[in-house]
């Protein structure tokens, strides 16, 4: 605990410092970022099943129980709450009765809020999870919490399956759009409402988790279970991230990085804000048993009428 008091004690004496802040981690400074986590938060960040990892889609196994997803409320044009700086991200609460089910979990889930994670812009991706070694500009997380729970997070944590969160992929769209999706345009133009860490700002409706996801088929994933991808990294998450991306324009990537700081106006930009990829788990995708069978029986219906 003495190390957790001398490391606060020093940011408060010299705010400038990107270091332990209240919560005794960071990305940036050597003595707090990702590579330190094991040490300085051990019970879980060194633990054996954590978050992010590499996704190898040639090792992932089939599994029919990952079937489609419900997404309730997802269209509400309402959902988005209140979009906060955090001082590590870029964080928007959701409001109440946002939920999924289905997708293989075992009870519904409520959706709680999402977050995001980036690197420098377009040209330095900073996303957390990685496909076949491949790093994406971006990356979205819906953190949810089983219904049970009531939104208990507490509760949650202390379940090895008391979170899903689900992962999306955020790419630069090709062309030379501007300003595109219009309603991710929208979103990030409340960046200027929230340049320092703790600042919040109301967002007005109109913006749903559907706009934002558009474009991406939710019925193809890869699952495995997993950790939260900061400290104190429980490990207690359901992973689910999605194979299609979202497309959005450079410019709109760009203002992430270009915008909100880790602490007051005179700090540095908030920029590269994701954690290296952890050993590999177990990761399962949707069977395509079903399908293939569908085919097969086809096949075998035309030839018996054929031969007929």
């Amino acid at each position: 605990m003495n190390w957790l008091l001398s490391l606060a004690a020093v940011c408060v004496l010299v705010p400038s410092v990107h270091c332990a802040t209240a919560t005794g981690w960071c990305y940036h400074n050597e003595s707090c970022n990702d590579t330190q986590w094991p040490t300085l938060f051990p019970s879980y960040c060194a633990g054996s099943r954590q978050s992010p990892i590499d996704i190898v889609s040639a090792s992932a196994t089939a599994d029919s129980n990952l079937t489609a997803f419900t997404f309730t409320n997802y269209d509400n044009n309402s959902a988005l709450k209140e979009i906060k700086n955090t001082g590590k991200t870029v964080k928007i609460t959701l409001t109440s009765g946002i939920k999924i089910s289905g997708g293989g979990l075992s009870e519904p889930y409520d959706s709680l809020q999402f977050h995001l994670h980036w690197g420098n812009g377009s040209s330095v991706p900073g996303s957390e999870h990685t496909v076949n070694g491949k790093r994406y500009p971006m990356e979205l997380h819906i953190v949810n919490s089983k219904a049970t729970y009531n939104g208990d997070t507490a509760l949650a944590l202390k379940d090895s399956t008391g979170l899903a969160a689900l992962g999306f992929f955020i790419e630069e769209m090709s062309g030379n759009a501007i300003g595109q999706p219009a309603k991710w345009n929208v979103l990030s133009s409340y960046l200027s409402e929230i340049v320092t860490s703790g600042q919040s700002y109301t967002v007005p409706s109109g913006i749903s988790l559907d706009d934002l996801l558009k474009g991406v088929d939710r019925s193809k994933y890869y699952r495995y279970l997993g950790s939260l991808t900061t400290p104190t990294c429980n490990e207690a998450v359901v992973w689910t991230v999605f194979k299609d991306t979202i497309k959005v324009s450079k410019d709109v990537i760009d203002r992430f990085s270009t915008t909100v700081r880790i602490a007051d106006d005179s700090s540095e930009l908030m920029v590269e804000v994701f954690r290296g990829v952890q050993p590999a788990q177990p990761v399962t995708t949707q069977s395509s048993c079903s399908t293939s069978g569908y085919s097969l029986g086809l096949m075998a219906l035309s030839l018996v009428l054929g031969r007929g």
